[in-house]
């Protein structure tokens, strides 16, 4: 089979690294890909928001299946333009990937069909909004309804930061049109835990569960990123958690979308958090997350082409596979001032042993890796034990470098407590 892979992240590695597994595969095109991709796949130059130019690539090559791996294509429409032109894709279509592209309709989901989520108000004028913080329990959250890369949600510990936000994401446009309507949610305090799942719309299938450490810096400090590392599984996600949320999340929110003619295929990521009050849902992806997927997919035991497909062909009850039993740790290496603003260009130096590295945010320049994004890498290693995985990874770390490089080195560390 010849496959193409839309997306050019660490996630988009670790997918294609998995899928070359599969014997069926003859080829894999990345589109666009990056430095580190560009060992594993043919890398395209289109990127993955040119959804016209995929569905051309896509025809002319005779593509036999297209993996869409980001969110903003899949809010486009692309798998609905592929499987148009008789292209199948592991990916939900439009109207089921409104449930990323729009935190309002996925709250009211939530509210709808009785789905345990955080209390919220939705605003789509910046007076109503600024005049209900006014009477708002402090700290709270605020959301940009629509995409920004991981990074449209800010919590505000003050009613200061919170009336900074609004003006920030409905004023100032900081997110473009996806602040043009906001979500303010009620703060939660907990655990976090991100499950991916695989689903044809009638079965859902969860993967090993994940932590992941969103704050640029150690101790949960600094802005929100995409993503600074992850572990798997998590030490917080118990048997009896996981039953509870199949019961009452999990099955709920794939029937509620089928029943809104919203019928959810490919990978559904679950963003949760045990409170005191149970598990909450605080958000939903679309697609696999970054960088939960580069510890998930090292653990797969299965064909990842097979299991794609069966969410595609409606079969996924037909298909077995399982996850190790064993820990993977996921440490991001990012361009010193990510996410704000840092410099690109400087050569990368890895080791020989390049298994387990991710690459997120290179290009090529005469044969050789420079940086071109702020998660540049992320580093992931096995260990029988959580500790060892942690340590290996680190280990790893230390032999990747490049000009102003930083990680946090505190991956892990909430788990092993």
């Amino acid at each position: 089979m010849k496959l193409a892979v839309v997306g050019g992240g660490g996630r988009e590695h670790a997918i294609i690294k998995k899928i070359k597994e599969s014997k069926r595969v003859e080829a894999i095109y990345a589109l666009p890909g990056n430095g580190g991709i560009a060992e594993d796949a043919i890398c395209v130059n289109i990127g993955a928001k040119e959804v016209d130019k995929i569905v051309e690539f896509a025809v002319k090559n005779k593509i036999d299946y297209v993996i869409v791996a980001p969110d903003d294509p899949l809010v486009m429409g692309l798998v609905d333009m592929l499987e148009e032109e008789g292209i199948p894709c592991f990916g939900p279509d439009k109207a089921a990937a409104i449930i990323e592209g729009s935190k309002a309709f996925s709250k009211d989901l939530m509210k709808k069909y009785n789905i345990p989520t955080a209390d919220y108000a939705v605003f789509t004028e910046i007076n109503e909004a600024l005049s209900y913080l006014e009477s708002c329990k402090i700290p709270v959250v605020v959301k940009a309804d629509g995409l920004a890369l991981g990074k449209g949600v800010i919590i505000a510990e003050t009613k200061e930061q919170a009336i900074d936000a609004v003006k920030m994401m409905m004023t100032e446009k900081k997110f473009g049109d996806s602040g043009n309507k906001v979500v303010i949610e009620e703060f939660l305090t907990g655990p976090e835990v991100s499950v991916l799942s695989f689903t044809d719309g009638n079965v859902v299938i969860p993967m090993v569960s994940s932590m992941d450490h969103k704050r640029a810096l150690d101790g949960d400090k600094g802005p929100n990123t995409g993503g600074m590392g992850t572990i798997a599984p998590n030490p917080f996600y118990t048997k009896e958690i996981a039953e509870d949320c199949m019961e009452k999340i999990f099955i709920p929110t794939i029937e509620a979308m089928k029943s809104e003619g919203r019928t959810f295929k490919g990978c559904l990521y679950f963003g949760l958090m045990i409170t005191d009050d149970g598990v909450k849902v605080i958000e939903y992806n679309a697609r696999f997350g970054d960088p939960e997927t580069q510890v998930v997919l090292p653990l797969l035991k299965g064909d990842l082409l097979e299991i794609m497909e069966a969410t595609t062909n409606g079969t996924l009850k037909d298909i077995d596979f399982t996850f190790e039993d064993k820990y993977a740790c996921c440490v991001v290496v990012a361009s010193g001032g990510y996410p704000v603003e840092y410099k690109k260009g400087y050569g990368v130096s890895l080791p020989e042993k390049k298994l387990g590295i991710f690459v997120a945010g290179t290009k090529l320049i005469d044969g050789k890796q420079v940086t071109c994004g702020g998660r540049v890498l992320g580093v992931t290693e096995i260990g029988d034990t959580l500790e060892e995985a942690i340590e290996k990874s680190y280990e790893t770390v230390k032999k990747v470098n490049f000009t102003d490089l930083f990680y946090r080195t505190d991956i892990g560390r909430r788990g092993m407590k």
